[in-house]
């Protein structure tokens, strides 16, 4: 594999340097930031707790979606 240099601000500098674990090279660093991920990395994230307060949060968020809907809906007849 080649290699290209390139040039980057102070602060992009600073941000990789801060993320980079320990013996990993900059490359390592931009490979891994820049990767596609799978959904299912997230598994595990969140506690049993924090998954049920998610779950009620988006069906609540979406119950209020469709009751907004549904009187604009109603407005425009």
């Amino acid at each position: 594999m080649g290699t290209k240099n390139i040039a980057i601000s102070e602060e992009a500098y600073q941000r990789l340097k801060a993320i980079r674990k320990p013996r990993e090279s900059f490359t390592e660093v931009i490979e891994r930031i820049t990767r596609s991920r799978s959904i299912l990395e997230l598994a595990g994230v969140l506690s049993k707790t924090e998954g049920a307060e998610l779950k009620s949060m988006i069906k609540k968020i979406r119950a209020e979606r469709s009751k907004r809907i549904h009187e604009t809906i109603q407005r425009l007849h």
